[in-house]
């Protein structure tokens, strides 16, 4: 509901589709820089103590966003200020949170758990868009920020009532923050299977995934309408989530031929939205790309903690989520200049033909066992 609320608002301050992926840049910028810090902490203390200040931090940011837009002064650099602490708390945030996952579940029962855990976030994809359209077109985007910060006292009680098993005891010598961050970097590089996922990830996310900017502008620009159309579009690429969550379920192993296949029905599944003008084959589009986000997104990640040695969980989900939000400051400037240059069918043409690329590519250095990078393996030995 925040992120509906935030970047209508600042379209609606600002009439600039540019602003919108100044927004995205913002928010996503700290997670470039911090994303593998935030795994290699999360590798080395109480991750619910962890998890529960983050998670506080953002409740605060939620007020503050709140606040500002009931007495009528909010800005938008201010949306810029804010839109930066919730990029740093996630970049610690979300690291952990997988993690924890892994705590909970143990290994043979990761790959449903990353799909279940897919499929509750998802139906927030479904309540939250549909919820934010209604309340930011009825009640103003200032009640969506106030219920975020409230919803988080739900959490904060959750994670503090939990019983969590002790971790697994570790024989590494411990290293220090960013030593552990080279530590991440040496893995992603570390198998042919492990490399292709991380750089799929990360190509794909960087450059195709850019919704967050590009469906307010497809309610706007491309279909003429308003913010509950925003909060519809959305709604349903989150059913076609949740559905995808149900299928990795089902299949219940991480495969690469789900982490490509998925990159490359998504791709061309944006280049058949590119010259979409109705609200009905939008939506029909969105839903199946939602599906195909899933099978690529979740089988990454599912790939990548398998893959990791016990005192690398931490640095391998961070290895994940700098993956998937370490490009987006580039990757929302591109897609609302591409936005603004060429409207929304440009912005998708390029972003499903870029996911083509990237998911042949991955096939082909599979198939042929090359790596995508000169970087020297590492010593560290992950089965493929």
């Amino acid at each position: 509901m925040q992120q509906i609320a935030a970047y209508w608002l600042v379209l609606e301050l600002t009439g600039s589709p540019v602003a919108v992926g100044a927004l995205a840049l913002v928010q996503t910028l700290p997670v470039t820089a911090l994303a593998l810090v935030g795994g290699s902490i999360a590798d080395r203390v109480d991750l619910r103590r962890m998890i529960v200040v983050v998670e506080s931090v953002l409740a605060l940011q939620a007020a503050v966003l709140c606040v500002l837009a009931l007495t009528g002064v909010i800005a938008a650099w201010q949306l810029y200020v804010l839109g930066f602490v919730q990029g740093v708390a996630l970049a610690l945030d979300a690291p952990a949170r997988h993690t924890l996952v892994f705590q909970i579940v143990g290994r043979d029962d990761l790959t449903n758990a990353v799909a279940l855990s897919s499929s509750l976030g998802t139906t927030a994809r479904i309540v939250g868009p549909a919820l934010g359209g209604l309340v930011v077109a009825g009640l103003g985007p200032e009640i969506a920020f106030g219920l975020n910060a409230v919803s988080y006292a739900a959490v904060i009680c959750a994670l503090l009532a939990m019983r969590l098993g002790p971790r697994l005891p570790r024989t590494e010598v411990r290293v220090g923050v960013l030593a552990g961050v080279g530590e991440a970097l040496r893995f992603a590089v570390s198998s042919r299977r492990v490399t292709v996922t991380f750089f799929t990830v990360l190509l794909v996310s960087t450059f195709s995934f850019n919704f967050d900017v590009l469906l307010p502008l497809v309610a706007r620009l491309t279909l003429d309408e308003g913010a509950g159309t925003f909060g519809l579009i959305a709604s349903v690429f989150g059913c076609g989530a949740l559905c995808g969550a149900l299928i990795l379920a089902a299949v219940g192993r991480a495969r690469m031929l789900l982490v490509l296949g998925g990159a490359l029905g998504f791709g061309g599944l944006q280049l058949a939205l590119a010259p979409q003008s109705t609200l009905p084959a939008v939506c029909a589009i969105l839903f199946a790309t939602g599906i195909c986000y899933i099978l690529w997104g979740s089988s990454a990640l599912a790939t990548l903690q398998l893959a990791a040695p016990e005192h690398l969980r931490g640095r391998a989900a961070s290895l994940y989520f700098f993956a998937f939000m370490g490009g987006a400051p580039l990757g929302g400037l591109v897609a609302g200049s591409l936005t603004a240059h060429g409207g929304t069918r440009l912005a998708f043409a390029f972003a499903g033909v870029m996911a083509l690329l990237v998911a042949a590519t991955g096939a082909t250095v599979l198939l042929t066992g090359r790596r995508p990078t000169a970087v020297p393996p590492s010593t560290l030995e992950v089965q493929a």
